[in-house]
C-alpha cells in the first residue's frame, strides 16, 4: 500500500494528469491520513420535520431573548410614576421587583407581540419559498386556528381559484405549463394560511388588500416567460473550460467524453473560443497532438455540437497573425495543416467550402497556396493522389483563385508535387518504402480514429507500392494492429467480435492465398507472446477468425504442424492452448466428409 500512496504522491505532484483526476487521487491520500474516516459526513437535504423542529427552536429561542431582556430590565428598576404604585401598567405588564420571584407566566408587551409575530410570519413564509415553492407544507408553528376561520380562508381560497379557472379557460394553450408552479405556490400559500391562529390571522388581514391587488395584476397579465437556460458564460470562464477540456482529452483521448462535455457548456454561440483556444495551445506541440485535437474539432463538427461559423471564427484568429508568428514558428503551414487535414474526412467541412474560407484572410498576405499545398500532402498520405485531384476538381477549385497574379501557376503546382489537382494522373505517384514501426504507426493512427476499411485501403493503396502491399511485413503489421485494437482489456482478456467482422473485409483483401493466411498467424502468435500467453485468448481469436472466414482450415493447419526454427517462439504454449479448438476442427471435418 506505501507503494501505491508514493506513486499517487508522484502523480499529483507532477502535473500531467487532469486536475480532476488529481483531485480524486489526493482525496484518497488524505482520507488515508485520517484513518479512513470520511472528511464530510453525510450531508443530506434537511426532511420537513427538521424544518419543522427548526422553525419551533428559533420561534421559542426568540421568546426567551424577549422574556430575559424584560426581565433584566425591571431587575434593574426601570421609571417609576409617582401615585401609581406597582399596579398593573399600561401594557399589560405587573413590575416585578428584586425580592419577588418570577413565576414564567409573563406576558408579552402587545406592541411586542405584534411585531414579534409579524417577524416570525415573513421569516416563515421566506423560509417556505425558498426551500420549498413547489409543494404546500404548513410550516406555521401556529396550528389552533378555529373551524370558522378555516372556513373564512377557505372560501377566499376558494374564489381565488375560480377566478385562476376563468383565467384558464382564456389563456392560450402555451401557456398552461408556466401557469403550473404559479398555482402551486398561490395553493400552497392558502393552505398555508388555513392552519394559522389568530396573530398571523391578524398580520394577513392587514396584508390583505396589498395580496388581493397582487392576485388582481395577475389575473389580467400573463406571468412572464421562464426559461429554463443557464446565464451565457464570459470568454473567460469558457477560457478556462476550454482548457481543462481539452488537456484531459489529449491525456486520456476519450473523445466521447470531450464531446459530451463540449456539449455541456451549452454555449454555441461562443464555442469559436474552444476552436481558438485549442489550436493556440497545441500549435507547438508534437505532430500527434494535433491530429488528436484536429479529429476532436472535426467529430464536433459531425455531430453538430460546433457550428461550421464557429469553427472558421476560431481559426480566422490564428490566420490572420500566422504571418507574424511564422518568425517565431517556421513550420507554422504544417503544423496548422496538421490541425485542418481531418476536417476533410468523412462528415467534416467539403473541400471547397473549407479552402475558400481559410484562404480569405491568407490571399492578400499571399500565403493561402502554402497552406493548402500542405493541407494536399497530408491528404494524399492517407489516400491516392488520384482521388485527391478529384476532391480539388470537382469542389471546382482554381489555383490562380489562391495564388497572387505574378504567380505562374504550372510552375507552382511543378515545384510543390501538386500536379495531380490539374488532371488525372498518368501513374501513380512514386512512394518511398516505410519501415515496420511507422508501418504500425500510421495504421494503429487510423484504426483509432475509427477509419472505415476503404479509407483505410485508400492509405495502402496511396503509400504502398504493390509490392510492399503484398510483402510478409505488411501482412503481419496489418494482423497485428487489428487484433491489437480487437481485445478487451478485462480480467480474464475478451475479443471483441465486432471489430473482427467489421475488419474481416480488408483481411481477406491482403490475406489473398494460404502463405499470407500463415504469415496472419504466425504475426497472432507473435503478439500473444508479447503479452505474455493470456489464457483463452488465442483461442477465442482462432474461434472467430475462422467464423468470419479469414482464415480457413488448410492455413490453421499447415501452422499447427510448422516446424520451422524461426517461428517457435511461444508455440508450444500456444498448441496448448488450443488444443480444444482443433480437436473440434477435425471432429467437423470428419463430418463434413461423412
Amino acid at each position: 500500500m506505501d507503494q501505491y500512496f508514493k506513486q499517487m504522491d508522484k502523480v499529483i505532484k507532477e502535473k500531467k494528469t487532469s486536475a480532476r483526476i488529481r483531485f480524486m487521487l489526493q482525496d484518497v491520500v488524505d482520507l488515508r491520513r485520517s484513518n479512513w474516516v470520511p472528511r464530510r459526513g453525510d450531508q443530506g437535504p434537511k426532511t420537513i420535520d427538521q424544518i419543522h423542529k427548526e422553525a419551533q427552536l428559533e420561534e421559542h429561542r426568540e421568546q426567551m431573548k424577549v422574556q430575559h431582556a424584560l426581565i433584566a430590565k425591571k431587575d434593574r428598576g426601570g421609571p417609576h410614576t409617582p401615585g401609581r404604585g406597582v399596579s398593573p401598567q399600561d401594557d399589560g405588564w405587573n413590575t416585578v421587583s428584586k425580592n419577588r420571584t418570577y413565576d414564567g407566566k409573563l406576558k408579552f408587551p402587545k406592541v411586542l407581540q405584534f411585531l414579534s409575530v409579524i417577524c416570525m410570519y415573513y421569516l416563515l413564509s421566506t423560509l417556505h419559498q425558498c426551500y420549498f415553492p413547489m409543494f404546500a407544507f404548513n410550516l406555521s408553528p401556529y396550528r389552533n386556528s378555529s373551524s370558522r376561520e378555516r372556513g373564512e380562508r377557505s372560501d377566499r381560497a376558494d374564489r381565488g381559484l375560480d377566478r385562476r379557472d376563468d383565467r384558464e379557460r382564456n389563456r392560450p394553450q402555451g401557456a398552461a405549463t408556466r401557469s403550473f408552479s404559479r398555482e402551486n405556490e398561490e395553493q400552497s400559500w392558502q393552505r398555508e394560511q388555513s392552519g394559522s391562529a389568530d396573530p398571523v390571522r391578524k398580520v394577513a388581514n392587514m396584508t390583505d388588500d396589498r395580496d388581493r391587488g397582487m392576485r388582481r395584476e395577475t389575473a389580467c397579465t400573463p406571468p412572464p416567460l421562464q426559461t429554463a437556460t443557464k446565464p451565457a458564460l464570459t470568454v473567460e470562464e469558457l477560457t478556462k473550460k476550454s482548457k481543462a477540456i481539452i488537456e484531459e482529452y489529449l491525456h486520456i483521448l476519450d473523445i466521447k467524453e470531450a464531446l459530451q462535455c463540449v456539449n455541456e457548456i451549452n454555449c454555441p454561440q461562443l464555442l469559436f473560443v474552444f476552436v481558438q483556444f485549442g489550436l493556440e495551445s497545441t500549435l507547438e506541440r508534437n505532430t500527434i497532438t494535433r491530429e488528436n485535437l484536429g479529429r476532436l474539432l472535426h467529430q464536433l463538427i459531425k455531430t453538430g455540437i460546433l457550428l461550421t461559423e464557429q469553427y472558421f471564427k476560431g481559426l480566422r484568429e490564428i490566420l490572420v497573425v500566422a504571418e507574424e508568428m511564422a518568425i517565431d514558428i517556421p513550420h507554422i503551414w504544417l503544423y496548422l495543416s496538421e490541425l485542418i487535414t481531418p476536417m476533410l474526412h468523412e462528415g467534416g467541412i467539403p473541400m471547397g467550402h473549407l479552402f475558400k474560407e481559410i484562404s480569405k484572410p491568407l490571399i492578400p498576405l499571399g500565403k493561402a497556396g502554402d497552406l493548402l499545398v500542405c493541407i494536399l500532402t497530408l491528404l494524399c498520405k492517407e489516400m491516392s493522389h488520384n482521388k485527391v485531384g478529384t476532391m480539388w476538381r470537382g469542389a471546382g477549385l482554381q489555383w490562380k483563385d489562391f495564388l497572387p497574379e505574378d504567380v505562374d501557376v504550372n510552375k507552382f503546382v511543378t515545384e510543390k508535387n501538386v500536379m495531380f489537382t490539374l488532371a488525372e494522373a498518368s501513374e501513380k505517384s512514386k512512394t518511398k518504402k516505410m519501415s515496420s514501426a511507422e508501418l504500425s504507426r500510421q495504421l494503429e493512427r487510423l484504426i483509432q480514429d475509427k477509419a472505415d476499411s476503404k479509407r483505410i485501403i485508400d492509405w495502402i493503396e496511396a503509400n504502398l507500392d504493390e509490392q510492399q502491399a503484398s510483402s510478409n511485413m505488411f501482412v503481419r503489421v496489418l494482423m497485428t494492429c487489428i487484433c491489437q485494437s480487437a481485445i478487451i482489456c478485462e480480467n480474464p482478456y475478451k475479443v471483441n467480435d465486432e471489430i473482427i467482422n467489421q475488419r474481416a473485409k480488408l483481411l481477406q483483401k491482403f490475406l489473398k492465398d494460404e502463405q499470407k493466411e500463415l504469415q496472419a498467424l504466425y504475426a497472432l502468435q507473435a503478439l500473444m507472446v508479447h503479452m505474455e500467453q493470456p489464457a483463452n485468448l488465442l483461442r477465442m481469436f482462432f474461434d472467430t477468425l475462422y467464423d468470419e472466414e479469414v482464415i480457413k482450415d488448410d492455413a490453421f493447419y499447415k501452422w499447427e504442424s510448422c516446424k520451422d526454427p524461426a517461428e517457435q517462439q511461444g508455440k508450444g504454449v500456444a498448441l496448448k492452448s488450443v488444443t480444444g479448438f482443433f480437436t473440434w476442427l477435425r471432429q467437423a471435418d470428419e463430418s463434413d466428409n461423412s
